[in-house]
């Protein structure tokens, strides 16, 4: 292994003696000494180094990227009848090289060196008609499992057949990972596997894709994507889901990563209405928060807010309240401001129901006469709005004296749609109770 990797590094190192050299202008000559099939080897070992963790390659992969497409484009016909510089090059079509290049190589292949099937298929695919050819495209990756183009035609076959049949784009996945283990088909299999296993409600597959993709690919630069699925996983599954698998998948991450997975898991939570997994997670958010007081802020935020519409509302409140705001973000600012309004409604003694107060028996003149001069103005004009008659003072003068303040529209406008759910959801509460003690009376 040690050997394979110093053969693929110095790969890369030719590929960087490439650029020097083009900047003496002896790019062309340095370029026809290096077969496609060996500068695609620089290209993978580059993206797999990024998804383990190494961001700094980037920049490389994009250097070799536009060097294998000048290659190919430069490259004498003879040079695909070795069937490994085809392979490079359907390789490179999928792994985020220009789709065009391949287009150009197809029209000049008089000689018949690549398969028609498989290229034309991918030009499908890369140019977003994938799921026409869903089909074709998973027969050729059964007939090319054991190639070089195998792992990579699996996961584009998982891809394709995602839409129609979750569990075949599974088994597509498990072998383009299964056959190139460590590599960027792997993590963008597991990725994509949990991805399915989750909407499916696959729990089992779902917690065995999470822990792989923790244990090899936490420091991949899309491992935001995984976190993600993990939490949405956790707040939707968590009735059937086993302590020791959370443990497990988690137990892969520094002390940083896990608190902030718990963090959001405790507010997917919270803001859902599941308050043992809320609470579950902000105490380990805050046992793993140390010293860091932005951190146990928002453990406590978060712990909170499912105790607002129950019984234990003061005790909710008052931790909510020792909270600082400058601690919150204005999301998380927003969402305690939701919690406190709701809170207000939860403490907010119901009013009787007012009964409807009978006209006086008599009316008086002066009654009569504006009455009589409404009616007159009306059948004048039938388009004239209706007189304000009620009263004339501002609508917060006017409001009952028990009542919660409304939120002012410009805090409301800060309020996303799951913190309007929240509240929501304890407002709809709040007016069932408000029914029972109207039926029962004062």
């Amino acid at each position: 292994m040690a050997i394979r990797r110093l053969s693929l590094l110095c790969s890369v190192l030719s590929g960087l003696a490439v650029l020097a050299a083009g900047s003496f202008g002896h790019a062309q000559q340095v370029d026809e000494t290096l077969e496609p099939y060996r500068m695609l080897r620089s290209l993978q070992f580059v993206q797999d180094t990024v998804v383990r963790g190494d961001h700094s390659a980037a920049d490389m992969q994009r250097f070799m990227l536009g060097t294998i497409d000048e290659r190919l484009r430069t490259a004498d016909p003879k040079t695909f009848q070795d069937p490994r510089n085809v392979d490079a090059a359907l390789i490179y079509a999928m792994s985020g090289g220009n789709p065009a290049t391949l287009e150009y190589l197809v029209a000049r292949d008089i000689d018949g060196n690549f398969d028609n099937r498989v290229s034309d298929a991918l030009r499908k695919y890369l140019s977003g008609k994938g799921t026409l050819i869903a089909k074709t495209l998973g027969d050729m990756a059964v007939e090319y499992k054991n190639a070089k183009i195998g792992p990579y035609l699996a996961l584009v076959a998982g891809n394709v057949t995602l839409t129609k049949d979750p569990a075949a784009a599974l088994k597509f996945y498990d072998w383009a990972r299964l056959t190139a283990p460590g590599t960027i088909v792997e993590e963008a299999a597991l990725r994509r596997s949990l991805a399915v296993a989750v909407d499916a409600k696959i729990v089992d597959k779902a917690s065995l894709y999470a822990n792989g993709y923790a244990r090899r690919f936490l420091y991949s630069p899309y491992a935001s994507q995984f976190a993600d699925l993990f939490v949405r996983f956790v707040v939707e599954h968590y009735e059937v889901l086993k302590p020791e698998d959370i443990d497990a998948t988690l137990g892969y991450m520094d002390v940083d990563r896990r608190r902030e997975v718990y963090l959001r898991v405790a507010r997917e939570a919270a803001i859902a209405g599941r308050k043992e997994l809320a609470t579950m997670a902000a105490e380990q958010a805050k046992l793993l928060s140390g010293s860091e007081e932005g951190a146990d802020a928002l453990a406590r935020l978060y712990g909170s807010l499912v105790g607002v519409p129950t019984e234990n509302v003061d005790d909710a409140m008052a931790v909510l309240m020792t909270i600082p705001e400058e601690a919150l973000s204005p999301r998380d600012r927003a969402l305690r401001q939701a919690a406190e309004t709701v809170a207000k409604e939860v403490l907010r003694k119901p009013e009787p129901a007012q009964k409807p107060q009978l006209p006086p028996a008599e009316v008086s003149a002066e009654s009569a006469a504006l009455e009589a001069a409404a009616t007159d103005q009306d059948l004048q004009d039938p388009f004239a709005q209706p007189q304000q008659t009620e009263s004339a003072l501002p609508e917060a003068e006017v409001q009952p004296a028990a009542a919660a303040p409304e939120t002012p529209p410009a805090e409301q406008a800060e309020i996303d749609p799951e913190l309007r759910t929240f509240v929501e959801t304890g407002r709809s509460k709040l007016d069932a109770i408000d029914d029972l003690l109207q039926k029962e009376g004062p």
